[in-house]
């Protein structure tokens, strides 16, 4: 028996083989090597491997084919391990050349994968993982395997389509909403989903291969997207943090290389109030806050109030933020639609009244983040001068240079005439701003003022169709000059301009007798300003002249 086994092989400090070395040696160039082609009596010799694929049980499958004379069944569930125990003993050929070799049959096997069932190319590919051998299989073995998964599902989608394709109103064709089209869009989707739990057994870097095959096979998005989001809430149940994180940057990586319209705004940050205290990778992070900032208008202002990170006093995450609005605006102004744009601002303003009050906030964050998007994406400065009266309110220690380099975002032309007003008394604001909120607020009146003679002029001018009888103009020009006073009798048809006309005439005495208070307001504030010693005398005059 002692001659019989002659040598003692170590497999990975799992289990001790005996086994007779020439029977080995004849099947393996591994063995050969070792104890060259003299395979003759010897002493008894040990041999230890450290990392054999799939450990004893490698070891075990390929004692029996070389036991059994290179005969040994090679299925679905022993081929990977089969491949690539014969891989590290090197069993491409045998000494004589003529007898089977293991490597060999592992291969002819391969090229009938198409005929496996589905059952058996889950266990292939279980079996794989099982001995944690990725690396160790063929890569050409384990593509195979993948790619003729992906290949029954992309037939099965085929054969039911995913129900996003029939409910898309840029295809001409639109879904029937009654009950029947209901439970037979479920029905369509259950079919096109049902091989989602079958592959919860892959490990993170599986499923990034699997989706790279699918992407490049042009499987429907939704789906891989729904099947990544499936596998993510399902193997976080039972996962560690670590596992956590490689799955959550597996799934933000693959929909960083898909469709921007597949994953939801909402879902988006659902992602990333999950990323808070997994410590991604920053190349991850980078690629999920590219994914939000592209679709930011579809954010609502709950979305953006993320606390700050450890160690920062901001209540709020502002640094996130202004990295959202850069990947905003990266698309390029003139391609964002202006409403997308002044929806984004819209929230914008009231992020930054909602972080207003916070006592830590920097006067450089509060300034990024209300001249991050242009002028035009604004149609009235209101709430953001609101949020800076609760700044400076909060900030009330802040120099007249941070006042100033504050109040420079503001357009005053885009003030409210009460925003203006609540301005040029609000003493949290310097000078040279609430008088310029009065100029221009001054200025808008008596443009107004200008301007609606003209404009009822241009009301009853249509009833004349020729400009060169001087006789007719100058009776035209009276006739509607006598009808904005009120001295004509006009028609009765006619009086319903003459109402209209009368409105206005009184509405221009109200706002010059406004116009009046204002100047009055203004010296009012000059005055006291001056008195009150702090420096403003020299700058007041000029902004006034």
């Amino acid at each position: 028996m002692e001659d019989c086994c002659d040598l003692e092989v170590d497999i990975n400090g799992q289990e001790t083989f005996l086994v007779n070395k020439n029977i080995v040696a004849h099947y393996s160039s591994k063995f050969i090597k070792l104890f060259g082609k003299n395979t003759g009596p010897n002493r008894k010799l040990k041999v230890i491997f450290h990392d054999f694929p799939g450990g004893a049980s490698g070891f075990e499958l390929v004692l029996r084919f070389c036991y059994n004379n290179g005969k040994y069944g090679i299925t679905p569930f022993n081929l990977f391990l089969a491949h690539s125990a014969a891989k590290f003993m090197e069993m491409k050929e045998s000494v004589d050349g003529k007898s089977p070799n293991l490597l060999e049959q592992t291969e002819k096997s391969l090229q009938e994968i198409g005929y496996w069932t589905w059952s058996n190319l889950l266990a292939a590919l279980k079996q794989c993982q099982d001995f944690t051998l990725v690396a160790g299989c063929s890569t050409m073995m384990l593509e195979k395997c993948l790619e003729s998964i992906v290949g029954r599902l992309v037939l099965t989608s085929e054969a039911s389509p995913c129900p996003s394709s029939c409910s898309s109103e840029s295809s001409g064709h639109r879904c029937s909403s009654d009950s029947k089209s209901i439970e037979s869009t479920k029905t369509a989707f259950s079919r096109s989903t049902w091989w989602f739990e079958d592959l919860m057994f892959l490990s993170p870097l599986l499923v990034q291969m699997l989706v790279k095959s699918m992407l490049w096979r042009k499987l429907d998005q939704v789906i891989i997207s729904r099947f990544l989001m499936y596998y993510q809430k399902a193997k976080f149940s039972s996962a560690t943090t670590d596992e956590k994180r490689k799955i959550i940057e597996m799934v933000i990586d693959m929909h960083y290389s898909m469709d921007p319209r597949v994953l939801s705004c909402k879902t988006l940050f659902g992602i990333l109030r999950i990323t808070l205290n997994l410590n991604i990778s920053k190349f991850s992070k980078n690629k999920l806050e590219n994914m939000i900032g592209a679709q930011l208008d579809q954010a609502t202002l709950d979305n953006l109030l993320v606390p700050s990170p450890y160690g920062i006093n901001y209540l709020y995450d502002v640094n996130l933020v202004l990295r959202f609005l850069k990947a905003f605006l990266l698309q390029g102004t003139r391609l964002i639609a202006p409403s997308r744009m002044k929806k984004v601002a819209s929230f914008i303003d009231l992020y930054i009244a909602e972080i207003a009050p916070d006592p830590y906030l920097k006067t450089s964050k509060f300034l990024a983040l209300a001249s991050a998007l242009p002028d035009s994406a604004r149609d009235s400065y209101d709430e953001l001068y609101h949020a800076m009266d609760m700044y400076l309110e909060v900030h009330a220690d802040l120099s007249e240079e941070e006042r100033l380099k504050i109040c420079s975002v503001l357009n005053y032309e885009k003030l409210s005439a009460e925003a203006c007003q609540h301005l040029s008394q609000n003493r949290k604001f310097p000078s040279k701003s609430a008088v310029k909120a009065l100029m221009v607020q001054q200025s808008k009146l008596k443009n107004l003022i200008l301007g609606i003679p003209n404009a009822a002029a241009i009301t009853i001018s249509p009833r004349s169709s020729s400009d060169t009888d001087r006789r007719g103009t100058r009776h035209r020009i009276k006739e509607q000059a006598m009808l904005y006073t009120g001295e004509f009798d006009v028609p009765v048809q006619d009086k319903k301009f003459a109402a209209s006309l009368q409105g206005m005439k009184w509405r221009v005495a109200e706002l010059e007798n406004i116009c009046r208070k204002l100047q009055t307001q203004m010296a009012k504030i000059m005055k006291s300003r001056v008195s009150s010693g702090h420096g403003y005398s020299r700058s007041l005059p000029k902004l006034c002249s």
